[in-house]
C-alpha cells in the first residue's frame, strides 16, 4: 500500500486496497460455481468431470479477464498521486460491475447447454463484460483526461490515446459477443476466449516501459 510522507496509507493506497480486496472475493467466488459430483450408482467419475466443462471453461475465461482488469487497475492508480470524491464514485461504480461478474459466469455455465435459455443467458454473461469494460474505460478516461492535475507525471497526448484505444477494443467486441448469442451461446464463448486470450498476450508482451514505469494496458 502507497504511503503519504508522513508513513500513513495514502488515499490511492486506500482506494486500491479496498479494490484489490472486493477484486480478489469476486475472483474467488468464481470457483464457487464448479461443484464436485456426487457419488451415484451407475455414473463414472470421467463422464462426470467431463460434463463440467461449461463451468471450466466459463471459470477460466471470467477469471482471466477479472485478472486483466486487476492489473490495468493497478497500473491506472500507480499513475495517480491522488483521487478525488469523482474518482471514487467511478471507481465504485466499476466494482458493483466486476463483483456480478460471478453471477453472469455461472448462468452461463448453467444454461449454456439449453436450448432455449442459453441465449438468454450468453447475452446476459457478454452484457456484464460489456458494463465492466465500459465503467473501466470511463474511469480511465476521466483520470487522463479530466483529472490529468492529480497524475504523478504528465501523459501525452499520444500516450493516451493508445490506451485509450485499447480499451475501447472490448466494448463493439462484447457488442458483437451478445449480439451473437442470437446465433449460437457458443459463439459468445468463442468470442470471449479471443477477446481474452487478446488482452492476456497483449498484457505479457508489453512488461515494464524502459524508464521501469509499469507498461499501460487496458481490459
Amino acid at each position: 500500500m502507497k504511503a503519504n510522507e508522513h508513513g500513513e496509507p495514502s488515499d490511492t493506497g486506500r482506494l486500491e486496497a479496498f479494490s484489490d480486496g472486493v477484486i480478489a472475493v469476486a475472483i474467488t467466488l468464481l470457483i464457487l460455481d464448479i461443484k464436485v459430483p456426487e457419488p451415484e450408482v451407475g455414473k463414472n467419475l470421467a463422464d462426470e468431470l467431463v460434463a463440467l466443462w461449461p463451468n471450466m471453461l466459463a471459470y477460466l475465461i471470467s477469471f482471466v479477464a477479472i485478472g486483466i482488469m486487476w492489473l490495468n487497475h493497478h497500473t491506472m492508480f500507480n499513475r495517480l498521486a491522488r483521487v478525488d470524491h469523482s474518482i471514487m464514485v467511478l471507481n465504485l461504480f466499476l466494482l458493483l460491475c466486476i463483483v456480478t461478474l460471478p453471477f453472469s459466469t455461472s448462468l452461463l455455465s448453467t444454461y449454456l447447454n439449453d436450448p432455449g435459455d442459453g441465449t438468454l443467458a450468453a447475452i446476459v454473461y457478454a452484457c456484464s463484460f460489456l458494463a465492466t469494460s465500459f465503467l473501466f474505460i470511463t474511469l480511465q478516461h476521466h483520470v487522463l483526461s479530466r483529472r490529468a492535475h492529480l497524475l504523478r507525471e504528465p501523459v501525452t497526448e499520444s500516450e493516451k490515446k493508445l490506451i485509450l484505444r485499447r480499451g475501447t477494443i472490448a466494448l463493439p467486441a462484447y457488442v458483437i459477443a451478445a449480439a451473437a448469442a442470437l446465433i449460437s451461446p457458443y459463439l459468445t464463448l468463442a468470442i470471449c476466449v479471443v477477446l481474452g486470450l487478446f488482452y492476456l498476450i497483449s498484457t505479457a508482451g508489453r512488461g515494464r516501459e524502459p524508464d521501469g514505469k509499469n507498461a499501460s494496458t487496458i481490459s
